[in-house]
């Protein structure tokens, strides 16, 4: 075993754990999920069975992660966020062969306390502030807040609000990196 877990944690069987990942307190990973390497789960998560989890994905602690997500490479998911995986459920009504699908891309961050509904994907860099709840898709590099979830502006790789001049441009005041605003669009220059 080339990962740590906790003691009080449960790991049901064929579940796949990347090197080096952390799985704390309390926390329940479901058969046939995945979680990449370096990641850490934290205290009294579920990951649901077939959830995959790339590499160094941030799990913050009571966060549940229901069956159809897939959480790309560095994503950050923050305390008390949680995906849905149906739209209507009801609890005499089995709709497990109706779980949506969500897919969380590289580098996104979920603020605490968020929602995600299920069919609705985020995209690489976006971040969804603290509390909302998420109803439609999220463009790379978004930053969405509110119930329902707006989008407010744009975000840097760093996690840097986007300040985008009358050409387009924009910098990210900690890596210096240069986006551009193209049709709506952001867009990371080389």
């Amino acid at each position: 075993m080339d990962y740590y877990k906790h003691k009080t944690a449960a790991i049901d069987r064929d579940c796949q754990i990347g090197a080096d990942t952390k799985i704390w307190h309390f926390s329940h990973i479901m058969k046939n999920s995945i979680i990449g390497n370096n990641c850490i789960i934290g205290q009294n998560v579920v990951v649901a069975p077939k959830v995959v989890l790339g590499d160094n994905v941030k799990v913050q602690n009571n966060v549940s992660i229901y069956t159809g997500v897939i959480c790309e490479d560095d994503v950050f998911l923050g305390p008390s966020m949680v995906f849905t995986n149906v739209l209507n459920p009801r609890s005499a009504i089995n709709r497990r062969e109706q779980f949506g699908k969500t897919r969380v891309g590289k580098g996104a961050t979920i603020g605490a306390n968020a929602t995600i509904i299920c069919g609705n994907n985020i995209g690489k860099y976006a971040f969804i502030g603290a509390g909302a709840v998420v109803t439609k898709n999220v463009p790379d590099y978004a930053l969405v807040v509110g119930n329902p979830a707006r989008q407010t502006g744009w975000m840097s790789e760093y996690g840097h609000h986007l300040h985008f001049n009358e050409e387009g441009v924009a910098s990210c005041p900690e890596s210096n990196q240069t986006y551009r605003l193209v049709n709506g669009s952001v867009v990371r220059e080389a």
